[in-house]
């Protein structure tokens, strides 16, 4: 594959709360294990926020699924970083070279200015890696890769989709892939992850974290339809140029075949059964 021909990086992090930072950091003077510390945390978060998701500074990146997808916006790849070891180090080590080494295509995502991105650059931080062509934080404004508008560098659906902020995406991405027939989620959701490494089904996690690049990817084709990029008639056959990629590889892959058994086709309109 030449390294030109890939234009986004369509990717998602999955990623587990560090239990020993938790414990130095949140609770210095109770001498608590990690894994006591890590459970306190999410607890307190719970009863706080209604949820126990874990800020991006406490957590460290377990799995990254990447699409990697053509000037055309066809798929060319998709990939989970440091298979089958899974290390956090190695995984945001590799991710921010291949985005170097892919000359810096945009990278797509849904909520990962809040979320994904934030991992990945405290994960640099922690383990001493040097990004002066994300940070450049000496370029003009408008061309800092981390400029919020900057679209070129990292297109954040949720920002299109919510127009940075001034509406909800309620539904958020499981929302959107399901209206255009795409699984959304299917049975497993990110509040689980912990858990499920913890009782190290870390295939299943990464297979899940395919998937929801994978609805990642049909919502970004869908969305530039909406920019004037495609017409609707190109988005389907790339559509199912990436359905044909995806059935092709499906026979050594548990988490294709998942995502394949709950394909939907989107319907045009004067296609879509009538109302009862």
């Amino acid at each position: 594959m030449a390294r030109n021909r890939v234009s986004h990086l369509v990717f998602d992090v999955e990623a587990v709360g560090d239990g020993d930072l938790i414990a130095k950091v949140r609770y210095p003077n109770e001498s608590l294990e990690p894994a006591e510390a890590l459970a306190k945390y999410r607890a307190e978060l719970m009863e706080t926020r209604g949820t126990d998701v874990l800020p991006p500074t406490f957590v460290l990146p377990i799995s990254v699924a990447i699409a990697k997808v053509a000037k055309d916006f066809r798929l060319l790849d998709l990939v989970v970083l440091d298979e089958p070891a899974f290390r956090p180090h190695v995984i945001a080590e590799t991710f921010w070279q291949g985005w170097e080494a892919y000359g810096r295509p945009t990278l797509v995502t849904f909520n990962g200015r809040g979320y994904d991105l934030p991992v990945l650059e405290y994960a640099a931080y922690r383990y001493g890696l040097s990004l002066p062509g994300w940070f450049n934080v000496n370029a003009p404004t408008y061309e800092k890769a981390r400029h919020r508008y900057n679209a070129h560098a990292h297109l954040d659906l949720m920002d299109l989709f919510s127009n940075f902020g001034g509406s909800r995406v309620s539904g958020g991405l499981n929302l959107l892939a399901n209206l255009i027939g795409k699984p959304g989620k299917t049975g497993i959701d990110g509040s689980m992850i912990q858990e499920m490494h913890d009782d190290g089904r870390v295939a299943e996690i990464n297979d899940y974290c395919r998937c929801d690049v994978l609805d990642t990817y049909f919502v970004f084709l869908r969305s530039r339809v909406l920019v004037g990029d495609l017409t609707i008639d190109q988005e389907q056959e790339v559509v199912a140029e990436a359905k044909q990629w995806l059935e092709e590889r499906a026979a050594s892959s548990p988490g294709l075949q998942h995502y394949l058994s709950h394909w939907g086709d989107w319907a045009r309109p004067a296609e879509s059964p009538a109302a009862s």
